[in-house]
């Protein structure tokens, strides 16, 4: 899953490239800041792919934060590489990593609910 998340900006690094220390419930990460130059130390801003996208205030920012805890959303968004690739290698395997098992099972269902239409 790929979630824009609502993060306060600690700190701005100022450079080539415009950095915040931004803290998403806890997690804290760098974030490139060149697309929202308005914001400032204390603001929110959502986050995509380590790019800030937009200013918001704080309360929707709350708000959403919230909301991601509660779906489970935030530790998968927010998780190092490592954890990623630890919490994957848990997951059931699929005997069909493909996707090959699930058109088979739309084929055979298709079928026998076309036969049970008197088709084919």
């Amino acid at each position: 899953m790929c979630l824009a998340i609502p993060g306060r900006v600690e700190e701005i690094i100022e450079g080539d490239v415009r950095i915040g220390r931004v803290n998403f419930g806890g997690v804290v990460k760098n974030v490139c800041l060149d697309y929202v130059p308005e914001v400032v130390v204390g603001d929110y801003t959502i986050v995509h792919v380590g790019f800030a996208l937009s200013k918001i205030d704080e309360k929707t920012a709350l708000e959403t934060l919230e909301l991601f805890e509660k779906m489970g959303a935030l530790e998968e968004e927010l998780a190092t590489e490592e954890e990623a690739f630890a919490r994957a290698a848990n997951l059931q395997q699929s005997p069909c990593p493909d996707g090959s098992c699930e058109h088979a099972g739309r084929d055979q269902h298709a079928e026998v609910t076309n036969s049970s239409r008197g088709q084919k």
